[in-house]
């Protein structure tokens, strides 16, 4: 059977935002997505449920430009919560952004697994929904 995993999109793009849920819940339909328009109500959300692991995302799927909190501003408040969250949460930046500094950053951040450039498509989605299902 597989696994039901919680996934988390950060963007504030909601055509994106529309996509990612679609194709995530057409891939497993028993995967929940949540959805957050900026890095401040992600992170808000994790450390409100750090005592509930069940409610945290398995994989994060991260934009870098939002307003409020970008995407860099919420890997360093990660960073600084992760001592506290119980659960190994997947991170990947999913932006259009294909600056190179954008790119050696996300390298030298550990808790960055990927760096994808958008679109992202249906097949990038299954390969990484699979991998965490096995």
């Amino acid at each position: 059977m597989d696994k039901k995993l919680i996934i988390a999109v950060i963007d504030d793009d909601s055509i994106f935002q529309f996509i990612a849920k679609r194709l995530i819940e057409s891939i497993n339909s028993e995967h929940k997505t949540i959805i957050f328009s900026d890095g401040k109500d992600a992170i808000d959300f994790i450390h409100h449920n750090l005592d509930e692991i069940d409610t945290l995302p398995d994989i994060i799927f991260l934009d870098i430009n939002m307003p409020v909190m970008n995407g860099w501003q919420f890997l360093n408040k990660y960073i600084e919560l992760k001592s506290k969250i119980e659960k190994e949460i997947t991170i990947y930046i999913v932006s259009s952004s294909k600056n190179p500094d954008d790119f050696i950053k996300a390298e030298n951040i550990h808790e960055v697994t990927e760096y994808i450039v958008k679109p992202i498509n249906r097949e990038k989605y299954t390969n990484i929904l699979n991998s965490f299902c096995k």
